[in-house]
């Protein structure tokens, strides 16, 4: 299959094809046909599986087949680099179909964003808390809204984005078509299917919240005032390249990165404190080569555009299982082989619990020299008495919402 056997806009494969690619992921091929007819659609499938293309194909070809209004379509993304991330990606289809885009995301002037969003854009891609300023300014509005599309929209739940989604879809016409697009599926994922989306066809690719096979994992378990040192062990051995270190705190990041650079290795920070020029300088560094490791909070965890990442580490671990998933799914992309290396101190033994239970197994310990016992609950955890080991919670499935009347579920597998 290619993307020329769908009835997408037949531009849009004449662009993809002089960019390499012609053959759907698993999570576009199901989305797509679907999205095409104009169903609701929720969409569950790992990180770095093409979910973009997954809703931009179908929903810039509906919009190219209709009549030219402002604010036909609206995209809300939870962070600013993944709205940017989104739009970039979108930009080659829109400009074939004559179609235009906006971002509008904290951290820049109101000014630019103010006169897209008055002159009229066929596309909007928006971080909730800034498009609701505009929306408080008379800047925008959603007469014509015709597509919503939810991206990331467990992580949008986690920063709390649920009240401003609310507040902003309370606005758009109930008769639209609306995406929701996600990397798990907690019953607020559930909750929100039901409350913004009519008869909505549920798509699941792969396991719900599991990493993608070609990742390797791997614990190195080590004192907590040994980690900084650790990490620039690590960093300096043969075959880690492009690296991501993910850090708890915005305080840490900087002073991790600070002590890399001391010891030789080019790092830089990226965290929410940071300047949005600043974050873009670190940004466009990493994926130019200018340094080789990124030291990150999770605001780096979604909407990284980032090819080749070859390592993911660790350095603190991630508050739940489905963070876990979603910061080791920035390497391994694209049917890619990745790392993904966890450091664990004998204080954090429950918290790598909770990761290898979301697992069902036990993450391989590395052999090192500075190795220290850290107990792992979670194979006893797994295995009660005379019965075989459980793989982690299900999941509860999705729904239809209200909005108009009846509910629909067909979960799609793949």
């Amino acid at each position: 299959m290619t993307f020329s056997d769908f009835d997408i806009n037949p531009l849009f494969a004449q662009v993809l094809a002089r960019e390499g690619i012609t053959v759907p992921t698993p999570v576009q091929a199901a989305a797509i046909p679907l999205a095409l007819e104009g169903a609701d659609v929720t969409a569950i499938a790992q990180t770095g599986t093409g979910k973009t293309l997954g809703f931009a194909l179908p929903s810039l070809t509906l919009l190219s087949e209709g009549r030219p209004a402002p604010g036909r379509m609206l995209v809300l993304t939870p962070t600013r680099e993944l709205a940017q991330q989104v739009q970039r990606g979108m930009m080659p289809l829109a400009k074939a179909a004559r179609l235009r885009t906006t971002c509008i995301v904290g951290g820049c002037g109101f000014g630019p964003q103010t006169q897209d969003l008055r002159r009229g854009v066929d596309i909007i891609v928006a971080t909730p808390g800034r498009l609701l300023d505009h929306m408080q300014r008379g800047n925008v509005s959603f007469d014509n809204l015709e597509i919503v599309v939810l991206d990331e929209a467990d992580r949008m739940l986690d920063m709390g984005f649920l009240p401003d989604i609310r507040r902003i879809l309370k606005d758009a016409p109930e008769d639209r078509q609306t995406l929701l697009f996600s990397a798990t599926f907690p019953k607020e994922i559930e909750r929100l299917a039901k409350d913004f989306q009519y008869e909505a066809e549920r798509i699941e690719i792969g396991a719900i919240s599991t990493p993608a096979e070609t990742v390797t994992q791997q614990v190195y378990t080590v004192r907590k005032d040994e980690k900084k040192e650790l990490l620039a062990h690590f960093l300096q051995k043969t075959g880690v390249e492009t690296t991501l270190v993910f850090i708890r705190t915005k305080h840490a990041t900087d002073r991790v990165a600070k002590y890399l650079r001391s010891h030789g290795i080019e790092a830089e920070p990226i965290h929410g404190g940071r300047s949005q020029a600043q974050r873009e300088r670190a940004l466009d560094g990493f994926r130019k080569g200018k340094f080789s490791v990124l030291v990150a909070t999770d605001v780096a965890a979604r909407g990284l555009d980032v090819q080749g990442i070859t390592h993911v580490v660790n350095f603190d671990l991630p508050k739940t299982f489905e963070d876990y998933v979603h910061r080791i799914g920035r390497t391994g992309r694209a049917n890619a082989t990745g790392d993904a290396v966890t450091f664990v101190t004998p204080e954090e033994a429950k918290d790598l619990a909770v990761i290898e239970r979301g697992l069902g197994r036990s993450i391989e310990r590395a052999v090192w020299e500075g190795a220290v016992p850290v107990a792992s609950h979670a194979q006893r955890a797994e295995r009660p008495a005379g019965g075989p080991p459980r793989r982690g919670p299900r999941r509860g499935s999705g729904g239809g919402r209200g909005r108009r009347s009846g509910t629909r579920q067909r979960a799609v597998q793949a």
